[in-house]
């Protein structure tokens, strides 16, 4: 039996009429109530019609898109949004763009203010959790890159084969202990990435260090390089590019030769990883063509020809370059603490 909003409402613990705003008017809820309700309707697995009430734009009429980014500074969002802009270019359609920085308040706030200017949303790798999303676009269609959901067109840039394939490689090259620095607390991408290194990592004999949340930055790269050193790892996979670039840079300040003393593999792909200092090996993952299918997926729906929600998943796949390669006989920095104690004994 389906989930009704009688049932969202008794789990929440508010009224029938207080369950209803958190989908169709949820800027009268304070923001607690709203989250929780959201929270409770997710957790049942319950849709909201006033979400899938979808006008189509008439015919001949050009669609205004808003694509919603968490940083465009960061390339591998740059190279989503470019796919996004060709294909709607395409499609003959006006795309937007808006940045939220990586934040939560933002991105709620941007969604609020654009659901009423487009005529519909694509949001990548977003902050909120999915029910919110959903509740605060209200009527307007959207499309959710790297957050799932039964509720709205989803498309994934599932990291299961890139990363069972950079387990299965370091484990090759005699590693026995991964490091793995992880993104921000609220990245879904995140999540998922450390679901499936724990897997992997287990399935392959391999010990596992998970390293604390890190801003998706260089800097925040740079800041988790004493962890890895400290970690005892001998190889290192980071959320993402930038952060991997920004642990060699950390790496090298801190004595270590790369990848002689230490591996190094991201996840993106990113142009800069083929021309850093080493090169970086690196998952890639399919950005421009998520970008290309969401325009296409959010496309179909604005024009009327289909209201069910569609899950595409995209593979990832390892790309080897200098940035790794076979574990070193010890681990240098373990072995330097070691003989210093010896010799201060004897």
């Amino acid at each position: 039996m389906a989930t009704t909003l009688t049932d969202v409402a008794k789990r929440a613990n508010v009224a029938l009429s207080t369950a209803s705003r958190a989908f169709s008017d949820p800027d009268r809820l304070g923001p607690q109530t709203l989250r929780k309700v959201l929270a409770v309707a997710q957790e049942l697995g319950y849709e909201s019609p006033v979400a899938r009430a979808v006008e189509p734009v008439a015919e001949g009429e050009s669609a205004t898109v808003a694509v919603v980014v968490p940083d465009i500074a960061n390339p591998v969002f740059g190279a989503f949004v470019k796919a996004a802009q060709g294909e709607g270019w395409h499609r003959r359609q006006t795309v937007v763009l808006a940045d939220t920085d990586l934040s939560q308040d933002r991105e709620r706030e941007v969604i609020t203010h654009l659901r009423d200017q487009a005529d519909g949303l694509i949001v990548c790798s977003p902050r909120l959790e999915a029910a919110e999303i959903l509740a605060v676009c209200g009527r307007t269609p959207v499309v959710l890159v790297n957050r799932e959901t039964s509720g709205a067109d989803c498309v994934i840039a599932d990291a299961t084969h890139g990363m069972r394939q950079a387990v299965e490689y370091l484990a090759a090259l005699g590693h026995r202990r991964i490091a793995y620095v992880q993104g921000m607390q609220r990245s879904w991408s995140n999540a998922h990435r450390v679901e499936l290194i724990r897997g992997e990592t287990e399935r392959a004999g391999l010990e596992l260090e998970l390293l604390g949340w890190q801003a998706e930055t260089v800097a925040g790269g740079t800041a988790a390089a004493a962890s890895v050193m400290a970690s005892g790892a001998s190889a290192v996979i980071t959320h993402n590019d930038l952060m991997a670039l920004g642990v060699i840079a950390g790496a090298r300040a801190l004595g270590l030769s790369l990848p002689d003393d230490l591996s190094v593999i991201g996840v993106d792909d990113i142009p800069f990883a083929e021309v850093s200092q080493p090169s970086l090996t690196s998952i890639a993952v399919p950005m421009a063509k998520a970008g290309a299918l969401s325009l296409d997926l959010l496309g179909q729906v604005l024009a009327g020809e289909r209201a069910t929600p569609r899950l595409l998943r995209l593979p990832t796949q390892l790309i080897v370059r200098g940035s790794s390669g076979p574990a070193p006989s010890r681990t240098p920095w373990r072995n330097t603490a070691a003989d210093r104690t010896m010799k201060d004994a004897s």
